[in-house]
């Protein structure tokens, strides 16, 4: 989601995008800070709006809190997993949040994409291995279903041959 908020931004041209990965231990509330900014109120307001409209189209999501919209010089949307603040250039100057989160490490867009993929095939393996028994078991199950259908079948059949055969006689 990050990534897709990222790139959400870039399209709308914000500047200095960064991503940030906090610490746990120095904050429990998000993962990721999506830093950016705008070159005047407009701007930033069409940002968090593409941002907004992305996660909703891709995703399903809303922000669970959206702060500074009217002003729109720091607008800030909050989507538990990360957070993403955009700026006037001024403001963003003026409280230095990169600063403040000493302990998170900038995050390279690359870096984070590409890591993400790993986690992904290796969730899909591990997934694959899981389904591979349960697929054979579902097989084999269908089979063994089919057998006694078809005896069930060639039971009746002989049945109703019985039945049709003892009544002309």
């Amino acid at each position: 989601m990050v990534l897709a908020a990222a790139a959400a931004a870039e399209d709308k041209k914000a500047e200095d995008i960064r991503i940030l990965e906090l610490d746990p231990a120095d904050s429990g509330f998000t993962d990721f800070f999506l830093i950016a900014s705008g070159t005047n109120e407009r701007q930033v307001q069409a940002i968090a709006d593409e941002i907004e409209m992305r996660m909703k189209r891709e995703f399903g999501t809303y922000a669970n809190s959206v702060e500074g919209r009217r002003q729109s010089e720091w607008i800030l949307l909050d989507y538990v997993d990360f957070v993403a603040h955009i700026f006037v250039a001024e403001r963003r100057a003026f409280y230095d949040i990169e600063r403040l989160r000493k302990s998170a490490q900038q995050v390279d867009v690359k870096q984070l994409a590409s890591a993400l993929a790993e986690k992904t095939t290796a969730v899909r393996r591990k997934a694959a291995k899981k389904a591979a028994p349960a697929a054979k078991k579902a097989v084999a199950t269908k089979a063994a279903a089919k057998k006694t259908a078809v005896k069930k079948s060639v039971t009746k059949k002989a049945a109703v041959k019985k039945t049709v055969g003892s009544g002309k006689k």
